[in-house]
């Protein structure tokens, strides 16, 4: 098992003007908006770099909203917030690159310890790296690699991340073009057959044929929004999005109607139980149905309150 996963309710707040540009008229008190952060991280080679992103890549990310929130919440900015959102996350992955090559040390973060994360030697090793931020208003995804984020609306799948895979046509091209080679082995695989995905971080001896870079998702709530789920391409070789979402959806219900609903003062502190269950259950039907890959899985209940008749 070379995966990590990490779960942080309430991580931290951010301003309003970061996630939408037409706030007026909206309650002053609501300057700032809690977000939540959750990330999904395969290692390939070791686990290694996966639970040095697992323990660092949160923290670097509230650094660098940290060091430029100001220039984020400027509204005259042309720029959209898709394209800030990208920025942001880029420069944040590519610092967690860096420490992981021991290029720049990682710094103490407020609310961390005060412990300097050590680099890890890079040589064979990498790992996927799969996040997303999720607030009332938004969810953004910051995606590296074969890792996934799949958003359930109303009855249909979203997919909020797309696999970086050498067979991409986007990315087979690119291989191709700096001189790396696509081929077919178990699957394709990027640079001469080493990996089967075509970004990650840690794997600096494979540049430039895998990119370290991210590709970022932001994307507004709707009422409709039901779950979201984030797992590494264990679950993603043996079972559709919409299959995992169903599943997901009915086990979380499920849950509630034998459990009853949590009242609103508990939900969002702590393990979330239907919500671990629903997880419990994709990772055993994963294996169930032969996946061979390292099964890791995260789901998030996105409805605010659910209701369900009590039996008398």
């Amino acid at each position: 098992m070379q995966d990590s996963v990490i779960a942080l309710p309430h991580f931290l707040k951010i301003p309003i003007e970061m996630l939408m540009r037409d706030h007026e008229g909206m309650n002053p008190s609501l300057t700032h908006i809690p977000c939540h952060f959750f990330g999904v991280y395969d290692g390939h080679g070791g686990s290694q770099v996966a639970e040095y992103c697992r323990d660092r890549i949160h923290f670097a990310l509230a650094e660098e909203i940290e060091r430029i929130k100001v220039k984020l919440c400027n509204s005259e900015l042309s720029e959209s917030r898709q394209v800030q959102w990208k920025k942001v996350f880029t420069n944040c992955f590519l610092r967690v690159v860096d420490e992981v090559a021991g290029k720049i040390s990682s710094r103490p973060s407020t609310g961390s310890s005060d412990n300097v994360l050590e680099a890890v030697v890079p040589e064979s090793i990498g790992s996927t790296a799969v996040v997303a931020l999720v607030c009332s208003s938004h969810i953004i995804v910051s995606n590296c690699g074969n890792s996934r984020v799949v958003l359930l609306r109303g009855k249909e799948s979203m997919h909020l991340s797309v696999d970086h895979r050498p067979e991409r046509e986007d990315e087979y091209a690119r291989i191709e073009k700096t001189g790396g080679k696509v081929v077919q082995w178990q699957g394709a695989r990027s640079s001469f057959g080493v990996l089967n995905t075509s970004r990650s971080i840690g794997d600096e001896y494979l540049e430039p044929y895998v990119r370290p870079d991210p590709e970022v998702m932001f994307m507004p709530r709707a009422r409709e929004d039901e779950c979201l789920i984030l797992a590494s391409d264990g679950l993603w070789d043996v079972m559709s999005n919409q299959e995992a979402c169903d599943f997901a959806r009915k086990r979380i219900l499920a849950w509630h109607k034998k459990n009853g609903a949590l009242p609103l003062a508990e939900r969002g502190v702590g393990e979330d139980h239907a919500c671990q269950a629903a997880a419990d259950y994709l990772s055993k039907l994963a294996l169930q149905k032969r996946s061979k890959d390292n099964v890791s899985i995260i789901v998030v209940d996105l409805k605010f309150h659910r209701k369900f008749k009590t039996k008398s």
